[in-house]
């Protein structure tokens, strides 16, 4: 199951809406086939407390005019991390602290992103959900070496993250 095109519109408004207030890392995570609740989680990073309340408001009032009102809203009175519940969509507003620990990006990394752009981003830009998730590391686990036992330079055993020379 993917998500539906009513609930891929409605994340490009939420995202479009968070970028007018110049919210960083916009990413719209396809997560249908992981959770039964949502389709899709629109996940972005205010730089303050100050800016993640303007996103929350922005997004709320261009997602009501696009007929849509939240279901719920939480979060709002520490302003670190807020989440509207737009039943088809969540968007989560996040404090750039908090996206860095929280870290719902590799969390839901397995899931497909969905392509979307900013409109006001100067031409040929496009927005970050764009670009694709990092990967997971592969795992070399042959149950025969640990390490390097081998002393054959594979690495046997060691996760490949990009940080080994081979």
């Amino acid at each position: 199951m993917t998500a539906t095109d009513s609930a891929i519109a409605m994340a490009k408004v939420a995202a479009q809406a968070a970028a007018d207030k110049l919210a960083k890392d916009v990413l719209l995570v396809d997560v249908s086939d992981r959770l039964a609740i949502t389709d899709i989680f629109v996940i972005v990073t205010g730089a303050n407390e100050r800016q993640v309340s303007a996103i929350v408001d922005e997004v709320e009032d261009k997602m009501r005019a696009a007929g849509v009102k939240p279901v719920r809203r939480e979060g709002e009175r520490d302003g670190r991390w807020v989440l509207l519940d737009f039943l088809d969509v969540v968007v989560h507003v996040q404090h750039s602290e908090e996206r860095v620990f929280y870290a719902l990006d590799r969390l839901w990394r397995d899931c497909p992103v969905i392509p979307w752009v900013d409109a006001d981003a100067p031409e040929g830009e496009l927005g970050a959900a764009a670009a694709p998730l990092p990967t997971r590391p592969e795992i070399d686990d042959d149950p025969g070496d640990f390490g390097d036992a081998g002393g054959n330079g594979d690495h046997d055993g060691v996760v490949r993250s990009g940080l080994l020379a081979e």
